[in-house]
């Protein structure tokens, strides 16, 4: 019998023992795994986004089970998972849906790039090798990495080179937040209301604003002055709101020069209901 045949054998020997050994420990050491978390695990909608703040669904159903988080970290599942979770363990259901706005409006048309970006063609890879490809440095780059992580097809890239997002989809998972290397994309609640500032940009100097982007916030402090609530302050340059104070009177918007300033319910997310807050 060649050398070849006598270890194939041996080999195939070794394999049958170590898989019975294998099963007879596993058997041993087994820990049984409490039903309660796979019927946590059953009710979550399993998109595994980490928006709870845990590694996947199962991280979430084993904390929920064991007592250790509350029943209403999971946005994409909404109220209706929220008040399964309740039925099963106990606990508060109230939840605030959240969805991303994106602060920034600097497109093709309004903010132009440095050059001919010829790198790796996402947002992160033209940050890092080049600082961005466009000559607002705190502008949306536009290729699209937080369309690419959004699991719910709430983000696309417009033909004005800038992610819309689409709220009837929208579930606040905040993956695109992480994504965006330029920290443009924040989460809300979803009944937020209240003025925001659409710019990111937090040059000091107007006239290198305008040239890096023409509806760039250029710190003129109009809504500052003007908020009859005293609610607006400057943050490092960008337009900061006290939501506890405002009341959408959208006077800083009709006194913004460059239109950053919208109000949320009226100029961002839509009126009528969205489908993650009444699920």
């Amino acid at each position: 019998m060649s050398i070849v045949i006598i270890t194939a054998v041996f080999a195939l020997v070794l394999a049958f023992v170590l898989g019975v050994a294998l099963g007879f420990f596993e058997k041993i050491f087994a820990v049984a795994e409490d039903p309660l978390k796979g019927q946590v695990r059953a009710a979550l909608p399993g998109a595994n986004c980490g928006a709870c703040g845990f590694p996947g669904c199962d991280g979430y159903a084993g904390a929920v089970a064991a007592r250790s988080a509350a029943i209403n970290k999971c946005t994409v599942g909404g109220k209706g998972t929220a008040e399964k979770l309740a039925a099963l363990i106990g606990g508060d259901a109230a939840i605030t849906p959240m969805v991303a706005i994106i602060a920034c409006q600097g497109s093709k048309e309004h903010a132009p790039v440095k050059g001919d970006y010829r790198g790796v063609p996402t947002c992160r890879g033209a940050k890092l090798s080049a600082g961005g490809s466009k000559r607002c440095s705190w502008g949306c780059l536009g290729y699209g990495d937080c369309v690419e992580v959004c699991q719910f097809g709430a983000l696309s890239i417009g033909s004005d080179g800038l992610p819309h997002i689409n709220y009837t989809k929208c579930t606040g998972c905040k993956a695109c937040v992480a994504e965006c290397p330029q920290q443009l994309l924040r989460d809300i609640p979803v009944d937020r209301q209240g003025a925001v500032s659409l710019c990111s940009n937090r040059n000091p100097i107007k006239p290198m604003v305008r040239k890096t982007c023409k509806v760039g916030c250029i710190k003129c402090e109009a809504c500052v002055k003007n908020c009859p609530e005293k609610c607006v302050v400057m943050d490092k340059g960008i337009p900061a709101v006290d939501y506890s104070k405002c009341t959408s009177c959208g006077t800083c918007a009709a006194k913004c020069p460059t239109k950053r300033m919208k109000i949320i319910q009226q100029d961002i997310i839509p009126k009528e209901p969205l489908k993650q807050a009444v699920s």
